[in-house]
């Protein structure tokens, strides 16, 4: 071991060991070399990234994407158009008899025929016979309901509603049910026409038709019940007439899967309902609104459903809403998108109204209370000129407005509402809610 004295005495054996090796600098051909071995490198690297990632990328679609975010295309209902009510002048060579419409000369030839008692059973055996086939397409909603008594337990409540399967996709059924199914309920359970039962979820709901929208997966219904299943078909409810043949599926008894043959009384045109206008039908079917009472037309559609909301008026007679006043809140159900609430009552302004001095629009008759309209400060009276960009002059005009809004959004609507002396215009700012 050296001697310390001797290293600090000697400062050629202090430099020696203070010295550091330091490596030669890098000429230019290696650093040519490992920059293009990086490049390599990289280059391997996303090669490999990108073939692990397409490998792997369907496995994880499939084992670790939730079932409930995955994307399906949109489900669309045809809208109907109303019958035009202007008449045709006939040409000046035919005769009244020529012009009348044949659908007119059948009706007024079948109400002078006879018919012999064997000649009606027959019909309405055909029209049980239809009854029966569309019921297939009816279902029974185990609505179970959970509530605290007064000492703080639980207790389960259920109840039995009758469903129509009316959409069926790859990915789902979809089943139209009264809202008094779905409210509050902690659970659905959905039993087919063969006696199989899967769960149900909500889709949407409308308080204002009383109608919701649940939804049964596909892959809870096996092959063989799918093969039975009958998609009842949405009908034209505008070609539906004073004196037709129906019938009721769903619950027109009071029991599921029960069914009432009858006719269509009376059609009432243009209702006014919350934000738009409908027809109703006065019918002789039964009906159980809570539990969910269809209409059919004799071709097996579906052309609406019984309401209550008229019941007081009409005594024993059943109340229909059209189906094709509320496609286009359907159409919005079906898939999972709240249907827009502005909350008013109206009508157009007529010719005897405008010579009054009224300004063309929606007169509103009535705002619903704590409505979106409600709480902008649009008052009965008031006149809806226009909402957004859009001009509103007729009632259908409303509609078709509210129809592009969503709910949650803000939209500018001008209105005019009388002074002292004439009417002034005024805007407002109304937040669209939901149904």
């Amino acid at each position: 071991m050296p001697d310390k004295n001797n290293l600090e005495q000697d400062p050629e054996k202090r430099r020696f060991i203070n010295e550091k090796i330091v490596k030669p600098k890098w000429s230019r051909a290696q650093i040519f070399r490992r920059f293009l071995l990086l490049c390599f490198c990289a280059v391997l690297f996303g090669l490999l990234a990108a073939v692990t990632f397409v490998v792997s990328e369907p496995l994880a679609r499939k084992y670790l994407t939730p079932e409930d975010e995955t994307e399906s295309a949109p489900i669309s209902i045809p809208k109907d158009e109303p019958e035009t009510t202007a008449p045709t002048a006939p040409p000046e060579t035919t005769t009244a008899e020529e012009s009348e419409p044949l659908e007119e000369v059948v009706r007024n030839e079948v109400e002078k025929y006879q018919f012999s008692i064997d000649e009606l059973e027959a019909m309405y055996a055909s029209l049980n016979d239809l009854a029966k086939e569309a019921d297939k397409g009816i279902v029974t909603i185990h609505s179970v309901k959970t509530q605290m008594d007064w000492f703080n337990n639980p207790v389960e409540t259920s109840g039995m509603y009758a469903g129509a399967i009316v959409e069926a996709t790859d990915e789902e059924y979809l089943i139209l049910a009264p809202c008094a199914a779905v409210e509050n309920a902690d659970s659905l359970e959905i039993t087919l026409a063969d006696g199989t039962q899967a769960a149900g979820q909500l889709k949407g709901a409308d308080s204002i038709s009383g109608m919701a929208v649940i939804s049964v997966a596909a892959e809870a219904v096996s092959e063989k019940t799918a093969a039975q299943i009958k998609v009842l078909e949405l009908g034209n409810s505008y070609a539906a007439a004073q004196g037709d043949l129906v019938f009721a599926c769903g619950s027109p008894a009071g029991v599921v899967h029960s069914i009432s043959t009858g006719q269509i009384s009376y059609v009432a045109k243009n209702m006014p309902v919350v934000d738009g206008s409908s027809r109703l039908f006065y019918t002789t079917v039964n009906a159980n609104v809570p539990q969910g009472t269809f209409l059919l037309n004799t071709d097996g559609q579906l052309i609406g459903w019984a309401t209550q909301d008229y019941a007081e008026e009409n005594g024993f007679i059943t109340m229909v809403y059209s189906l094709s006043d509320y496609k286009a809140v359907l159409e919005k159900l079906y898939n999972g998108i709240p249907a827009p609430y502005f909350g008013i009552t109206g009508q157009e302004v007529s010719e005897t109204m405008r010579q009054s001095g009224l300004p063309l629009g929606v007169y509103v008759n009535q705002v619903s209370a704590d409505s979106p309209a409600y709480n902008a400060g649009i008052q009965n009276g008031d006149v809806i000129t226009r909402i957004g960009e859009g001009k509103i002059v007729t009632m259908k005009d409303f509609q078709n407005c509210l129809e592009t809004l969503s709910a949650g959004e803000t939209v500018k609507v001008e209105i005019q509402r009388y002074g002292r002396e004439s009417y002034s215009p005024i805007e407002y700012d109304v937040t669209i809610g939901a149904r």
